[in-house]
């Protein structure tokens, strides 16, 4: 009782000491399973046991018998169900031939690179080299976005690194399991027509069940047949039945049955597809702190000494620092991306959840099985994934300045609100070479912004998902355009020192606006326009426009007509480069303008 409560509290400790500290979970939970299990062993313990026993050979230990290997199968079928679920259609369409290149040609050269010079430094057989290869094939965001999350970049060089870890989660887990299923079905026969023929059985029953299972679950639900209490364990219970059901007609088949599963769910017109999603990832949070102390502590002393040698220092070399570059630069050749932008890529590459999952699943297995050579696989994907979340999460802020993709000030800029004002303002903004971001839960808003071509978030400001938006580095103004005053203020208070670092505006209240002495710094345009003000200025004359100026008196002249109009609003100022500065409701916020500036307004065309 113990074991289990302490993995528990260990897991969701180093949960919360990777939060607070912005690096990837799996680095303090692999780090904490080693400490409970082999070091403990070697060094702590007076007995040579391990504080953390989960020997699933024997007939001790948290897990007797085989009880350690199902529990893991289940928790990644999960943990991929999960990960199936957030790969979407569109998402492969839009994200742009580099992420396209890299999930495929890159994958190849990962796969085949690797498979190769583990063949020849390890002397591992062909088959095993090709899982290995196959196991690092994987990013995966839960190791990428908190490495990320605080290096300002470029909104192309983030959503390459983003993209790519999510897209090829569910890709390589697929990979590595036909390749497991290969050797395994291959056995001393070799790959005869028998062995082809079970491994075609394992595809035809894997995608078979997923898809229809998917295509049922989703009937179901869209047809209010399941209460909404009972609708995420109705769920979970569905993805393991799946699984079970899948590797009854076709053993092995069960992990590619729930990716399957997952992909096409994730595809689907689900009603409720986001509260899904939010449940499997809290599970898969609890599975994730369970799952990587288990099979850390599992790991013996005698697998980490055969690490112990010169050649595990030349793999780990050359597949970070010449097999991850020339997949990078392969994929990227022909595309917009400089070549700073391709190395920091070419650097940011480290494994994550599933690789170290898959590979202590297959690894026991195919150990247990006596498959020579076996032994290596869990340590070196081990060594893998620690060794590149260990460099990536020290050095890849550091990097990024050195290859000067660091962005020393973020322009960007976040509006809160998708209405027609935010859509008018956003769509100049985004014209004049700005980025910008629109939330709102409004649906129909966002999708009217995303038909005009801008980049919108169905969120509810409330939610914590803004925050772990990597895509949302190079913001640095806020923009609250909402007709709630409350709303307004909240996004000021809780995102302003995220993403209003060079400034952060609310559009002021109908109170501020009729007290002349209640003008705050942040109120934005003018102190004469709340929302309602602002919409209909919006509906009458949706255009934006801009005037020339001749000097800072012409300026605030044009202020004081803008402000006493009520069809004119004033929104920015445009430099002679043709930078732009908001302005505020607090007018003199402005310090410089001079003649060839450009006064930005909103409403009826004037001149002056």
């Amino acid at each position: 009782m113990l074991e289990l409560a302490g993995i528990i509290i260990l897991g969701i400790l180093a949960q919360w000491f990777a939060w607070k500290f912005k690096i990837p979970a799996i680095l303090p939970l692999i780090l904490i399973g080693l400490l409970v299990g082999p070091i403990a062993a070697e060094y702590l313990s007076d007995d040579g046991a391990k504080w953390i026993e989960p020997i699933w050979n024997g007939e001790k230990g948290l897990f007797p018998g085989e009880g350690l290997y199902y529990f893991v199968s289940l928790a990644i079928s999960i943990i991929l169900f999960e990960g199936g679920l957030t790969l979407k259609r569109s998402e492969i369409k839009n994200v742009g031939p580099v992420i396209t290149k890299l999930i495929t040609l890159g994958s190849a050269i990962t796969f085949l690179g690797a498979g190769i010079l583990a063949h020849f430094i390890f002397n591992l057989s062909w088959e095993l080299s090709f899982l290995f290869s196959g196991l690092i094939i994987v990013t995966g965001p839960t190791v990428i976005t908190p490495i990320l999350r605080n290096i300002p970049l470029k909104k192309d060089v983030s959503a390459v690194l983003k993209w790519e870890g999510i897209l090829i989660d569910p890709i390589g887990a697929l990979v590595a399991v036909l390749v497991f299923e290969f050797i395994s079905v291959g056995g001393d026969r070799g790959f005869t027509k028998t062995a082809l023929m079970e491994f075609g059985k394992i595809i035809l029953f894997g995608t078979t069940f997923g898809f229809t299972f998917a295509h049922a679950l989703a009937f179901v639900i869209n047809k209010k047949l399941i209460p909404h209490y009972l609708l995420n364990v109705v769920s979970l219970s569905t993805v393991l039945l799946v699984f079970v059901e899948s590797e009854i007609f076709a053993h092995e088949s069960g992990l590619l049955a729930v990716v399957v599963m997952g992909m096409v769910l994730g595809n689907s017109k689900l009603e409720n597809l986001k509260e899904l999603l939010y449940f499997k990832e809290s599970l898969s949070v609890l599975l994730i702190s369970i799952l990587f102390i288990l099979l850390a502590a599992n790991i013996n002393i005698e697998d980490l000494m055969l690490l112990y040698t010169w050649k595990t220092a030349i793999l780990f070399v050359v597949v970070v620092f010449v097999i991850r570059p020339l997949a990078v630069f392969l994929s990227t050749l022909g595309s917009n991306l400089k070549l700073n932008e391709k190395l920091f890529i070419s650097w940011v590459g480290p494994r994550g959840i599933v690789a170290a999952g898959i590979a202590s699943l297959f690894g026991s297995k195919l150990l247990k099985e006596g498959i020579e050579g076996a032994e290596y696989i869990t340590p070196l994907v081990f060594m893998i994934v620690l060794g590149t979340v260990l460099l990536n999460a020290t050095t890849a802020r550091l990097f990024a300045k050195i290859v000067g993709v660091f962005l020393k000030r973020s322009e960007g800029i976040l509006i809160v609100g998708a209405s027609q004002v935010s859509r008018l303002i956003g769509s100049y903004l985004e014209d004049n070479g700005r980025h910008v971001v629109l939330i709102d839960s409004n649906q129909t808003n966002i999708q009217i912004a995303q038909e005009i071509g801008l980049e919108a978030i169905n969120t509810d400001i409330y939610s914590e998902t803004l925050q772990d938006n990597i895509e949302l580095n190079d913001v640095g103004f806020l923009m609250a355009l909402t007709g709630s005053a409350d709303i307004n203020q909240y996004a000021i208070n809780k995102f302003g020192e995220q993403f209003g670092e060079n400034g952060s505006f609310r559009l002021i209240t109908i109170d501020e606006m009729n007290d002349p002495t209640n003008n705050p710094k942040e109120g934005l345009f003018s102190h004469t326009d709340d929302f309602n003000l602002l919409t209909e200025v919006a509906r009458k004359y949706p255009e934006i426009h801009e005037i020339e100026l001749k000097d800072r008196a012409h300026y605030e002249k044009l202020i004081e007509i803008t402000n006493n109009d009520e069809n004119m609003v004033p929104l920015l100022v445009k430099d002679k480069q043709g930078v732009l500065e908001i302005i505020s409701s607090y007018n003199k916020a402005i310090d410089h303008v001079e003649k060839g500036y450009k006064l930005v307004y909103l409403g009826k065309a004037f001149k002056a």
